[in-house]
């Protein structure tokens, strides 16, 4: 059976699981993000085989969500977020609070955000990038983009 090529769909939801939809790969951004760097490290914080690590790390570093940086001037390499990685923890952080409010249950969330800027401990929110303001579901309306089909 063939996967569906969600990358080719005028879906921006769609080619952004294309990217990382498949279930190792948000945890091992998660661990590349949370200082976790070299493959043993991420392989045994994961419990996931060198086969599906490999495959995954090739996966997103071909993406351009992570780098290869060699280290110890041995051929070993980290693993560190790009530009493109970094947006994507963004969203994983905001997966993190709908995990936090609907599954953490009575012991509450593993993970504290400390806000730099004001160095209190907040819950990420997606905001309107003109107004400011808070954005959910039902505050806004899906209107046919430039690249729609």
């Amino acid at each position: 059976m063939q996967r569906t090529r969600f990358g080719e769909m005028a879906c921006s939801i769609a080619r952004t699981l294309d990217v990382i939809g498949e279930p190792w790969s948000p945890l091992i951004l998660r661990d590349v993000w949370a200082g976790v760097r070299r493959f043993d490290h991420i392989q045994a914080d994961l419990g996931i085989s060198r086969k599906v690590l490999t495959e995954r790390l090739n996966h997103l570093v071909e993406q351009g969500v992570l780098e290869r940086l060699p280290y110890d001037g041995r051929p070993r390499y980290e693993y560190h977020l790009t530009a493109k990685g970094t947006d994507l923890v963004e969203m994983l952080m905001v997966m993190a609070r709908w995990g936090d409010r609907w599954l953490a249950g009575e012991a509450g969330p593993p993970v504290l955000y400390r806000h730099h800027a004001c160095g209190q401990i907040g819950q990420v929110e997606p905001r309107c990038s003109h107004c400011g303001e808070p954005m959910h579901a039902d505050d806004v309306d899906l209107l046919p983009g430039p690249g729609a089909a």
